[in-house]
């Protein structure tokens, strides 16, 4: 596999959980988890970029390169966008978006979403794993994604997509769809290009940033994961669930 960067983009803020890099799962912080599966992939190297000391002082405890950002940064893209320039990294240069409230996101994964953008010509690959359940399918916290023939993004959407018009085509509906998993694999370049870009209508409407990409031409791969990543931490039950799930 050729060379690439996990960034994991952290900030202290979260209105339904405050202080979530730094809560405490099993006798370490929630952010040591995630760089621990950093450190497990095939990753050249894994930062923490940030603009909290906090967060910083704490990742600095447990031995993780941090890289300080600025503050005005409105989602986790942008922040690795200005790691790629203080990191002086080359257009080229493969990174891994690894967010900050995943602790179960296998290594292997993430091997396996750098390794696809690596095989192809896409601007931007991540994954996607067959929707569980009708409820996922309904849902509006999951995010669905439409594939054509070779694998690439038509749509990510929260809607139940594609619908359904024939009484009875749900199951079709919901087997079309793929449930969207929160990675992604980028060249600093693509990274440079979209956060220079304003937000598009689409992204505005349903609040999903990868909308921008597809808006502005960019292909995006979407693979199917060797193994369904764990659930990701937004609420204290969640905080519980991960705490079950993972080694004590």
């Amino acid at each position: 596999m050729n060379r690439f960067s996990v960034v994991i983009p952290s900030r202290y803020a979260s209105i339904r959980l405050p202080g979530k890099p730094l809560r405490e799962i099993n006798g370490k912080t929630m952010l040591e988890h995630v760089y621990e599966r950093g450190k497990e992939s095939a990753a050249a190297d894994v930062l923490i970029a940030t603009d909290d000391e906090r967060i910083a002082e704490a990742a600095e405890q447990f031995g993780a390169q941090v890289c300080m950002t600025g503050d005005q940064h409105r989602s986790g893209t942008e922040r690795i966008a200005e790691v790629c320039d203080l990191m002086d990294w080359e257009d080229e240069r493969i990174v891994v978006n690894l967010q900050g409230d995943e602790p179960t996101m296998p290594a292997g994964l993430i091997n396996q979403c750098a390794a696809l953008l690596q095989e192809s010509s896409a601007d931007i690959a991540t994954l996607a794993s067959p929707i569980a359940s009708q409820a996922d399918f309904a849902n509006p916290n999951i995010v669905k994604v439409i594939r054509d023939a070779a694998g690439d993004a038509i749509y990510f959407s929260r809607a139940a997509i594609p619908f359904a018009r024939e009484e009875g085509g749900e199951d079709l509906a919901r087997s079309a769809a793929l449930h969207h998993h929160g990675i992604y694999a980028y060249r600093c370049g693509v990274l440079r290009r979209l956060v220079a870009a304003e937000p598009s209508d689409i992204e505005t409407c349903e609040q999903l940033e990868q909308l921008r990409a597809l808006s502005l031409g960019m292909t995006i791969r979407v693979g199917i994961p060797a193994e369904r990543p764990g659930a990701g931490v937004d609420t204290e039950d969640d905080l519980a669930a991960v705490a079950a799930y993972l080694p004590h």
